[in-house]
């Protein structure tokens, strides 16, 4: 478990209707930056589909592979299972998490969680991670649920629960540190450092500003 704390402190998500230019360059500078792990997300409009999508999906893992960061697949997990990737992250809308678990294996698993309700549900099906947000309103998701903050991380500790837990939503530079204040084990972002003039930069500072916000600097 620790190492999977580890492993989520700097989340990037990216597809190709994130980036300004060819997403393969800004993942590339982003892990030399500092990110921990890599969430392939390719959706929206204009979205590759077929074997666009599965070429830039492997040409992203390999990015991944080089350096040893874990690659995550957003919701496909037959292309997941394809590539043989490190994991999936599920939302509420997809299949169950209990299926899911029993598709992947012991692949890592992340759900997507609003409410208390959720997260506890999600555990029960496999959750190793759970995603928690929007921590801060966001642009990048057109049906985004409402902006919680960071409550439901905080009663999630409060409670007890020791389940690694990375915010999104919203999370940039100036704020990344009052997540890892409530609680969170890492920060996950797509245009903080996608749409970041360079990406290796914008890694660098979210980096440093996850790791002093957990020592409480």
């Amino acid at each position: 478990m620790n190492h999977l704390r580890e492993m989520l402190k700097v989340y990037f998500i990216l597809g190709s209707t994130n980036c300004f230019k060819d997403p393969r360059e800004v993942l590339a500078e982003a892990i030399d930056g500092g990110i921990t792990m890599f969430q392939f997300r390719e959706k929206g409009d204009g979205a590759l589909t077929g074997v666009e999508k599965f070429n830039l999906a492997k040409d992203l893992q390999s990015l991944c592979r080089k350096k040893q960061i874990p690659f995550i697949v957003n919701d496909d997990i037959e292309l997941a299972l394809a590539l043989d990737a490190d994991g999936v992250h599920i939302g509420q809308e997809d299949e169950p998490a209990s299926v899911v678990r029993e598709k992947i294996g012991n692949k890592i698993l992340g759900v997507s969680v609003h409410s208390m309700e959720e997260a506890l549900a999600a555990l029960k099906d496999g959750a190793d991670y759970f995603g928690i947000g929007p921590v801060f309103p966001t642009k990048t998701k057109k049906d985004a649920k409402p902006t919680r903050g960071t409550t439901l991380i905080e009663e999630l500790r409060r409670k007890g629960y020791s389940t690694p837990i990375v915010g999104i939503g919203g999370i940039t530079t100036e704020n990344a540190s009052t997540v890892m204040a409530a609680g969170a084990d890492g920060i996950s972002v797509i245009s903080a450092i996608s749409h970041a003039s360079s990406p290796y930069e914008a890694a660098k500072i979210l980096r440093k500003r996850v790791e002093s916000g957990e020592k409480g600097i």
